[in-house]
């Protein structure tokens, strides 16, 4: 049950704030949930279940009123036989790019960028219009169209968007990963897609350091045959023009790439609702990262739902979330444009020079909407960032928070350091749908410690472990009802059946999501963190695999277990590891596993922790058992013990020392 402090309210929207808001506008629309007189509340609620028990009705109203740009078709909703196969606007069409840049703020910048060295590259509308087009044509001359695979090992830059913009405009799928992943990270993920493009910057700074991504990105175009073209976008800018020579024979500057193209009107190719935008990588315990498909029509419009309803995203806001391009919140923070926003982007460590180098930026430019991860506020705390002491920042309305839960205790320090007046949206979902199961709602009340509501359209319910709805008790999370940003599958699963796996086995025919969560009574929900043997360090999914392949390159390590524990409001790795016969685990070893993990994999891999242990347990045919040991350091039961061949071994991981400390 939740604790009493946490149906406290903290925060309630002024009835002229409330009535001012797109949603209120939503709800006047549809009829329903409006205030009888000037005293009752806007009924959010009243709201969410008429979106589920008339779904047709409430997607048709959504993509009308937020002037959602393609063709509906004859039919909103094809049920199916099951829910794995509903569809939505099965013939609709849309453009992902022509509804991100059919609304972009005519004064001013569209896009400001800010680099930890202390650059500001800011990029006004017709600047943007102009890199997309010629990063288009360049595209479509190197044969990209419809359904082709662009991808990008790129920092989160003005550059990245364009050519995002660039490669949808044609119909063709973006996919992204940061710079800071290893070659053997992209490899499992860029390698499954087979990218025909592949862009890359010359580099990126991270704590006051260069990093070249050159060799790197020569590397990658060698390893996947499927690249044609590397793309080099200068971290400078787009004028400028470093030596690339290390990044291959494959690579051009995007200076060379569009010199032969005059910027023009863009020609949006219109696609089916449900063709492929974006691929996006989550992990199992086993295997390479999944390949999760999300459609053009589904992102574009639950991505408007979120912004416009949900968040208050008004044409002339200023948006910022600090995200690399390898986090799903990259693409959620590009969709905003659709909305008429203009975004800031920031690239580098967001403590360097200093802990509030982010507000001050975001304060100085003005930004309406501020975004970032639960770990990131709870440092701000540790470090003393105290925003209303030190800034004049008028224009902020919202700050959102996501990639685990937020500590009630951070609810206390937003509002008391950082703004006694704004909508603070713990915000919940993830890669596996792009977009948010429960989050912000600007009408209602927020309480310490939860997320405001379940979002428009999603029937999300809590399960208990025999799939019984609960209220007020921890439980699954799970949505019973169809929404378009469910995935349409994963890469190379014709048959689906990874794709129902991961989520439509636990409580057949239900989403299962995988979260810890309770629905309180004041409609929001409390999260606990994961519920299955997935990863999730700041919020960054990570299959325990990709760790694995690395450490099994390490002589001195027999075998090794690696799970994910809770841990201050986040979740920590840690890995165990088996010695070989007469080895033992020495720092110089630790140093080895970090540094091998680090390198071929990416610095969020970087366990917390690294224990040694005598045996680690497994099922009688040999698999290792990451949930059971994952339960036992958490103090919580093991099921299915006679399932293991050593049981005794789980003995090994019970109250360890090393998990109680820092």
């Amino acid at each position: 049950m939740a604790q009493a402090e946490l149906h406290e309210e903290l925060w309630r929207p002024s009835r002229e704030r409330a009535d001012a808001t797109l949603l209120a506008d939503f709800m006047r629309r549809v009829g329903i949930g409006v205030p009888a007189d000037g005293d009752a509340p806007w009924d959010y609620d009243a709201l969410w279940r008429w979106s589920i028990d008339n779904m047709e009705e409430f997607w048709t109203a959504l993509w009308d009123h937020a002037g959602m740009i393609g063709e509906q078709g004859p039919v909103v909703l094809d049920r199916g036989a099951e829910l794995i196969d509903a569809r939505f606007f099965p013939e609709g069409r849309a453009n992902y790019a022509e509804n991100l840049m059919a609304r972009l703020p005519e004064e001013g910048p569209v896009v400001i960028f800010h680099g930890e060295d202390g650059s500001r590259r800011p990029l006004d509308a017709a600047g943007l219009r102009a890199l997309v087009s010629r990063i288009r044509q360049g595209l479509e001359a190197a044969g990209v169209g419809p359904g082709d695979r662009v991808a990008g090992f790129v920092p989160n830059m003005p550059e990245t968007l364009a050519a995002m913009l660039a490669a949808t405009s044609l119909g063709a799928v973006w996919s992204s990963a940061s710079p800071d992943f290893g070659v053997q990270g992209v490899l499992d993920r860029f390698g499954q897609i087979e990218p025909r493009v592949l862009f890359s910057a010359d580099g990126y700074y991270y704590n006051g350091k260069w990093f070249s991504s050159l060799p790197t990105v020569a590397e990658l175009a060698e390893a996947m045959p499927s690249v044609e073209k590397v793309v080099v976008m200068p971290y400078a800018g787009p004028e400028a023009r470093p030596d690339i020579a290390a990044a291959g024979e494959k690579a051009e500057l995007l200076a060379d790439f569009i010199a032969p193209f005059a910027a023009g009107e863009i020609d949006f190719v219109r696609v089916n609702f449900r063709d492929p935008l974006f691929i996006m990588f989550s992990s199992g315990t086993t295997g390479l990262p999944k390949c999760i498909v999300h459609s053009v029509g589904g992102s574009i419009l639950q991505h408007l739902k979120e912004h416009r309803l949900q968040g208050d995203i008004r044409p002339g806001d200023t948006v910022f979330y600090f995200t690399t391009c390898g986090w799903m919140m990259w693409n959620w923070l590009m969709s905003t444009l659709a909305s008429g926003a203009r975004v800031v982007l920031y690239d580098g460590n967001p403590f360097h020079p200093a802990p509030d180098r982010l507000p001050r930026m975001a304060a100085a430019e003005g930004v309406t909407h501020f975004g970032v991860s639960a770990k990131y506020i709870d440092a701000c705390a540790k470090a003393g960032v105290a925003p209303k002491d030190t800034l004049e920042w008028p224009a902020l309305r919202t700050i959102f928070s996501t990639g685990s839960p937020l500590l009630p205790e951070s609810f206390d320090y937003i509002y008391d350091k950082w703004a006694d007046d704004v909508c603070l949206s713990s915000i919940a979902g993830g890669t596996d749908i792009l977009s948010c199961f429960v989050g912000g709602a600007p009408v209602a009340p927020v309480y310490r410690g939860q997320c405001q509501k379940r979002q428009l359209g999603m029937d999300v319910r809590v399960f208990d472990e025999d799939g019984r709805e609960i209220v007020g008790e921890p439980g699954e999370l799970v949505c019973v009802g169809p929404h378009p940003s469910m995935p349409t599958g994963f890469w190379n699963d014709p048959d689906r059946r990874k794709y129902r796996a991961a989520y439509f086995e636990r409580f057949p025919g239900v989403w299962h999501h995988g979260d810890w969560v309770e629905l309180t009574p004041e409609g929001g929900m409390i999260f606990y963190g994961r519920s299955d043997a997935t990863l999730n360090p700041g919020g960054v999914r990570i299959g325990t695999a990709e760790i694995y392949r690395q450490v099994e390159k390490i002589d001195d390590i027999l075998e090794a277990l690696v799970v994910g524990q809770d841990w201050k409001g986040d979740q920590r790795v840690i890995l165990f590891v088996k010695m070989r016969e007469g080895r033992e685990l020495t720092p110089e070893i630790e140093q080895t596993i970090r540094r091998t993990i680090r390198e071929n994999a990416s610095p969020r891999h970087v366990p917390a922790k690294i224990i040694a242990v005598a045996d680690i347990p497994r099922t009688k045919s040999g698999k290792i058992v990451e949930l059971a040991v994952r339960n036992v350091i958490h103090g919580r039961p093991v099921k299915n013990v006679h399932a293991l061949a050593n049981p005794e071994a789980l003995d090994l991981f019970r109250d360890l020392p090393e998990l109680q400390a820092d």
